[in-house]
This record gives C-alpha cells, sequence and structure tokens, in this order.
C-alpha cells in the first residue's frame, strides 16, 4: 500500500474536521468534493454561503455534507475576537481590530477554529504566500509545548525502497527556517521524528546531518550540528538519534558501520535533518528528480494543532492529500 493511500486510510478511521479558508479558489471546492467523496475529513469552507454554494454550481463541485461557516453570522464572533485580543494584547490589538481581521481575513477565523477546538486542523495557501498562512498560525494556533521552532519536512517516498524505512525517509527542514541555530535544530529534530511517528507510522531514526562524521572535520557548521546533539541528550528524547555525520554515514549500512561504529542510527536513518534550508531544500528536489521519488509535503511541525501550507500551483489532488496527512497530525 502506497504511503498516501495508508494515510487516507487511517484518516478515514478517526475522521478528523478539517477547515479549507481559501473558499474562492475552485480547486479548494473540487479537492472539498473529492475529501467527502472518500471520507477522510469533515470539512468546513469560510465564507459566504450563498457564494460558496454558487461558486461550487459553477465549477461543478458537489459540496453536500460540508459545512459552510460564514465569519459575519458566525453566533461565537465575540468569543472570537476576545480571544485573539487576547493573545495580540501585547501588540495593542484592539476589539475593533480583531473583529476586522476576524471577518475579512479566512486563514485567521479558521486557524481561531482550530484553537478553540471547533476544528482539528487547517489547510490553506493555495491562494497566498507561505508567509500569510504561517503568519496566522504562529499568532493564532502557537507553538506546541516545549517546542519554540516552526519548522517543516518532506517525506520522500523512494521508488526502490532501499534506503530509509522500505523507502520512507523525512527530510527537515525544506521549507520554513533558512539557518536554525542549535536549539532550533534540537527543535526540528523532536518535530520530525513526531510526523515519522504520528502520520507516516514509522519508528524514528534520526540522523542530525552536516559534511562531518563524529569530529572529522573541523568548523562552526559542524559545531552547531554538535551541539543540537547535545541538547537532544539533554532533553532525554524518546527516540534514536546520532550525529553529526554524512548523509551517505546516515542511510548506507556498510558506511555508517566503518565512520560511525556502535551507532544504533548509521546506516539506518529515516529522519534526516539538514544543518540548514539551502542543503535540506535542494537535497530534497535533487533526490526527487534523479530517483523519481514522491516528495509528500511540506508538512508544517511544531505548532500546537495541526495548519498546513499548500503551494499555489497545487493540485486538486494535492489539497485533499494534505487534508489526509493534516487529519492524522491530530492528537
Amino acid at each position: 500500500m502506497g504511503l498516501i493511500k495508508s494515510i487516507k486510510e487511517k484518516a478515514k478511521s478517526q475522521l478528523r474536521t478539517i477547515v479549507l479558508p481559501e473558499t474562492d479558489d475552485e480547486r479548494v471546492l473540487k479537492a472539498a468534493e473529492k475529501v467527502l467523496a472518500e471520507k477522510t475529513a469533515n470539512v468546513v469552507l469560510i465564507g459566504s454561503a450563498d457564494t460558496i454554494k454558487a461558486d461550487a454550481s459553477s465549477c461543478n463541485a458537489n459540496i453536500d455534507g460540508a459545512t459552510i461557516v460564514d465569519p459575519n453570522n458566525f453566533e461565537h464572533l465575540d468569543r472570537y475576537v476576545e480571544e485573539l485580543v487576547e493573545l495580540r494584547k501585547k501588540k495593542g490589538m484592539t476589539v475593533e481590530e480583531a473583529r476586522e481581521i476576524m471577518t475579512t481575513e479566512p486563514r485567521f477565523f479558521g486557524c481561531m477554529m482550530v484553537r478553540l477546538g471547533d476544528a482539528d486542523g487547517l489547510v490553506a495557501g493555495s491562494s497566498a504566500p507561505t508567509a500569510d498562512v504561517l503568519k496566522a498560525a504562529i499568532q493564532v494556533v502557537k507553538t506546541a509545548p516545549g517546542i519554540n521552532t516552526v519548522s517543516s519536512s518532506f517525506v520522500m517516498e523512494t521508488v526502490d525502497g532501499k534506503f530509509g524505512d522500505n523507502g520512507l525517509i523525512l527530510f527537515a527542514d525544506c521549507a520554513v527556517l533558512p539557518d536554525p541555530n542549535s536549539e532550533q535544530l534540537a527543535d526540528i529534530a523532536c518535530a520530525t521524528a513526531a510526523t515519522a511517528k504520528n502520520v507516516v507510522g514509522i519508528d524514528p531514526k534520526v540522523a542530525m546531518l552536516s559534511f562531518s562524521t563524529k569530529g572529522s572535520a573541523k568548523h562552526p557548521l559542524v559545531d552547531k550540528v554538535q551541539e543540537a546533539v547535545s541538547l537532544l541528550e539533554q532533553r532525554n528524547v524518546d527516540f534514536p538519534f546520532d550525529g553529526e555525520m554524512q548523509a551517505d554515514a546516515a542511510i548506507v549500512e556498510a558506511i555508517g558501520a566503518k565512520k560511525a561504529p556502535g551507532s544504533d542510527v548509521a546506516g539506518h536513518a529515516n529522519v534526516l535533518v539538514f544543518p540548514d534550508l539551502q542543503a535540506g531544500n535542494i537535497g530534497y528536489k535533487l533526490v526527487q528528480r534523479f530517483s523519481g521519488a514522491a516528495a509528500h509535503g511540506p508538512i508544517i511541525q511544531g505548532l500546537a494543532k495541526p495548519v498546513n501550507d499548500l503551494s499555489r500551483g497545487c493540485s486538486v489532488d494535492d489539497i485533499a492529500n494534505l487534508v489526509a496527512i493534516t487529519a492524522t497530525q491530530v492528537k
């Protein structure tokens, strides 16, 4: 069974409620139809019911079964406004400003639904840049307890199944943090391990990547990764990890045994934490293009509740797949 199929089966078994706030995009409406037909989630659409229904009709999207919430006619709007004022009071947020945001910015409204438990997760970004989606998520949903870093991961599904966990390897961070420090790298490792376990269904073995393996090179860039490994040791995390190590030592058993003898992770890693965004982004795209691997993501990590970002060039299937992934992130 392929990864997405298995994720959808898992999503069906727990049936979470996912918000799709960008209802001015016909791909979102068609994706809502697909999600409802596949029964991978309950769907909430944000906006005017008349407008959404008319737009769905014009693009032949059957959204029967979706819940439509119009912020301007929402019975709990005052509660949402009060919560946003409380969250942003140190920034001088007024009731009037909060009400304007809640009634005109559907991503903020949707994130508040998630924060207050009226929905389980949110998928957005088909009609907005990543910065807009993350701004709403970070300001409203906030980060998970003990995690101060929002990051991302890609699940690489390789064709031959030779590396990782039967061909599944998580790459992080490939989309959010340009130059993470040691503390942030440790956060990324923890968050990606959780994604591996909760979304992909594999036991994480985390390799902290570098151009050095176990002190084979000396450089401040190596020091940063070594410090992240020390922080993970101090946190007493519940997953195996090791580093710093080169990519071949992380995934090739014979090389891992030679370069990092005695390591439980070397040669068997299924989570690769890259030292910075340049390496991670370049790495996943090279693997995707050279090997024909499927790259599922980016999956946003480190938030208190799941919010995921779409590419503005996404397809209907991309949206529906990310809804299923988001549903499986719910704790």
